[in-house]
């Protein structure tokens, strides 16, 4: 049975993730004892759990230091019983602190003795082991519920086993630079299209921005390198059994030239891998606006 590890830090939507999962045929369990995981693995091989699509378990800081430091060590056990998915949820400790303040809920780790701003970088730290073991990182800053329950569909749900699922995400670095981003290149060295009042106000999709910055040799070079770079190096990734990796390219404002590199990158990767994706974060949060 197929096991998915949900965890990350709180506010960052684990919650609507594990409802999508259970909404897709997922046995889920929310807040389990860690300790307990290795017996819950074994008793889902049992018949009545066979009509589930998979095992989707959320464990997260709630649980003891110590259990958690144990479920980290016990990772390589559960997964020689069933095929496994570790997804870490995360978003920057601005947006965490602006969702516990517009829900009024307490977190977890906070008290009298501890702020919410101390707690949400304690609770990084007590989940950085688990962090680093996860084979998906999903960064839901700029996600609104529907397209993190999009992005458990895409990114996990459809993901084919064994085959490599590639993101290509353009941001801008004046928002900072996405937390899930696995490789990241920075396209702020090419011709700028917000310095001319024609290109200012498009975006790196529209064919006058993509005519001005395909006249500059330096951006198709650039492109090249980066195409380059991911061919030679992916397969890699592969071999080493890694199953999800996020590119992450950023300009200053994540509008004209990351959008048009991603696209272009993306148009070259997506004959190699089929299940490769873009994303556009800057370009959703003007939508939204």
């Amino acid at each position: 049975m197929h096991l998915v590890l949900l965890t990350g830090r709180s506010g960052s939507g684990k919650s609507t993730a594990l409802h999508q999962l259970e909404d897709s045929g997922f046995y889920c369990v929310d807040n389990l004892p860690a300790g307990l995981l290795p017996d819950l693995v074994s008793q889902s091989t049992r018949d009545e759990y066979s009509a589930y699509q998979g095992l989707a378990v959320c464990i997260d800081v709630r649980n003891s230091r110590q259990d958690l430091e144990r479920l980290t060590r016990a990772l390589n056990d559960l997964e020689s019983l069933s095929s496994c998915d570790v997804v870490y949820l995360d978003a920057s400790d601005e947006v965490l602190t602006q969702r516990f303040s517009e829900t009024r809920r307490r977190h977890p780790l906070s008290n009298n003795d501890i702020s919410l701003h101390e707690a949400i970088q304690l609770e990084a730290s007590l989940l950085e082991a688990l962090r680093l073991r996860s084979n998906l990182i999903i960064d839901t800053s700029n996600l609104t519920i529907y397209e993190l329950r999009e992005a458990i569909n895409t990114r996990l749900l459809d993901h084919t086993s064994g085959s490599l699922s590639l993101l290509i995400e353009s941001f801008g670095f004046k928002r900072g630079v996405p937390t899930d981003a696995d490789l990241v290149f920075d396209a702020r060295l090419l011709p700028n299209p917000h310095w001319s009042a024609e290109l200012r106000t498009l975006t790196g999709k529209d064919q006058a921005v993509i005519d001005f910055l395909r006249d500059h040799k330096d951006c198709g070079d650039f492109i090249a390198s980066i195409t380059g770079f991911l061919t030679q190096w992916l397969p890699l990734y592969e071999r080493s059994q890694r199953t999800y990796v996020t590119v992450a390219i950023g300009c200053t404002g994540g509008q004209h030239r990351s959008v048009f590199v991603a696209e272009e990158v993306f148009s070259v990767l997506k004959a190699a891998y089929e299940q490769t994706q873009i994303r556009h974060r800057e370009l959703r949060a003007m939508m939204a606006e």
